[in-house]
Parts: C-alpha cells; structure tokens; sequence
C-alpha cells in the first residue's frame, strides 16, 4: 500500500481513537490461549471475572443447538465439554458484537455485517483444517474472519459520509467495495482495521491478516488464502451483507491453494448449515444486550 497523505492519517487516527477498546479479559484470553501450555483453569479464571460474559456463554451453549446430556452451570464443565478453543472464541465473538454500534448506520445493517463476519469466521477455520491443517491453526482463522472488516464499522460510524460515497461508488461502477474505498477515502477497509488491531494489542500475525486482505502485492500465506476465499464463499453463498455483493467477474482469490472454480470448492466443502445455524443464534443472543 502507498504512505497515506497526512490529511487521511489524520482522519484515520481520529476515527480508530474514537473506537471502544477491546476488553482486556478477552485479550487476556487470547494471550493465554497462544501458549500450548495454557491451562483451562487460567481460562476459566479470565471468564468468571466477567459476568456478562458468563450469563452469554451459559446461555448459548445450554441452548438446543450444543444439545449437551445436561445443563452447564459453571465456565470449567464449558471447558471441559466444548473445549478451550470453542471458549475463546466465544468471548472473542461476545466482545467484538459488543463493540458494534447498537443501531444501523446509512447504508451499514450492522446484524447482517455481524451474521457475514461470524461465517466468514467459521469458513475461514472450516479452510484451514480440511486444506491447510499443517501449515495454519484454524483458531487464527477463526479470530482473522470475525475482524476482517471491523474497518468498514470504524468507517461506518467516524467517516460516515466518505464510507456511504464509497458503498454507492461500489454499487453504481460494480467495483470491489476496497477499490471504491481506496478512491473515496484513501485508504480501506482492510488498513483502517489492522490500525484498529493494533490499537487493540492484537498479534502482529492478526495486524497483518487484516491489513492485506484485500492487498493483492502482499506476500501470501495459508492463513491470508483462507480468510480470503471464505470472505469470496460467504459472499458467493449470500450470507449476511459486508457492503460488498459477490461479483461473477471476480477472479479467485487464492487459486494456487484452492482452484479457480470456487462452486466446486463449496461443494467440496460440504454444507455451511451448521455454520450459519450457529452464527445466527450467536448474533441473535449477542443483540439481547
């Protein structure tokens, strides 16, 4: 990407400041959660101090969709039944629903941007175990595609006139909403996210995914492949709304890993039901406040 000019920086730096910070119990989470060695009581410590937390985790995973033989009634048995990893990502997920505005923006459904997030989430892990289980950990799948586009919410709420010019650029030229943003703005969605990331103490790994996944000079990994071709599944599938609607004209977006015909990659990949059964109910239950 090209130095941004010292207006735009400016304006960018306002709109990242003026974002709620990430909660310090779930960056605490994915601290520990990096380490092989992290233990699930350090885990279970994080939570319970957090009772918000708590109530929603209880609730979603005593719900019908887990259907566990009997009801949980503290974060160890949610550990022990569902895993360390489900865990984290749950409170990653709580946190960052959180974090979005409570009402739409001009142009910006935020439920809709939260249903695409949450299975670009899921595909993106889904891609890394069944195509690159050696070379990524599906876990940082997971966190990329629930972030990727956490600029186009900074946008939407701080540079709300240059983000609404963008979305009709994109709609009525049918260019990629990055491109439009890049002509509009100065910069997209992707950079204004990493600038966000870092902010928010993420992994410079996280920083990076985030930053280049729209940046077609940027080295490529099996974690960038991933994220980018479960952004191009979902919106291909029409699954919530990014501001961004699937183009036929689009080429794939990671070829070398995963073909050029992404139907044939979505049938490979089997159903996205569960995925999108499972975002759904966690949007829903992140909205109830």
């Amino acid at each position: 990407m090209n130095a941004l000019s010292p207006d735009v920086d400016r304006k960018l730096a306002t709109a990242v400041e003026r974002m709620p910070a990430f909660p310090r119990s779930v960056q605490r989470i994915l601290e520990l959660t990096r380490s092989i060695n992290c233990l699930p009581k350090d885990i279970v410590a994080v939570i319970e101090k957090d009772p918000v937390m708590t109530m929603k985790i209880f609730k979603l995973i005593n719900s019908a969709h887990y259907n566990l033989p009997n009801k949980i009634t503290s974060i160890g048995q949610s550990v022990v039944y569902l895993g360390i990893n489900t865990i984290k990502n749950l409170a990653l997920g709580f946190a960052a629903a959180g974090i979005l505005p409570r009402m739409n923006v001009d142009g910006f459904d935020v439920q809709r941007y939260l249903l695409h997030s949450l299975v670009v989430a899921g595909v993106a892990r889904q891609l890394g175990g069944q195509f690159a289980k050696d070379e990524v950990d599906p876990g940082d799948c997971y966190v990329a595609g629930l972030l990727h586009d956490f600029g186009k919410v900074v946008s939407a709420q701080f540079l709300a006139a240059e983000f609404h010019r963008a979305l009709e650029y994109s709609s009525e030229h049918s260019v990629p909403l990055h491109e439009a943003e890049r002509l509009v703005i100065g910069v997209d969605h992707g950079v204004i996210g990493a600038l966000l990331a870092k902010r928010w103490a993420f992994s410079e790994l996280m920083v990076d995914l985030i930053r280049d996944h729209h940046d077609s000079s940027a080295p490529t990994s099996a974690a960038l492949d991933c994220l980018r071709v479960a952004d191009q599944v979902v919106r291909y599938n029409q699954i919530g709304d990014s501001g961004n609607p699937w183009r036929d004209s689009e080429p794939a977006a990671a070829p070398e890993r995963f073909g050029e015909d992404i139907e044939s990659l979505v049938v490979q990949m089997g159903s996205l039901d569960r995925i999108v059964a499972e975002a759904r109910m966690f949007a829903q239950l992140a909205n109830e406040g």
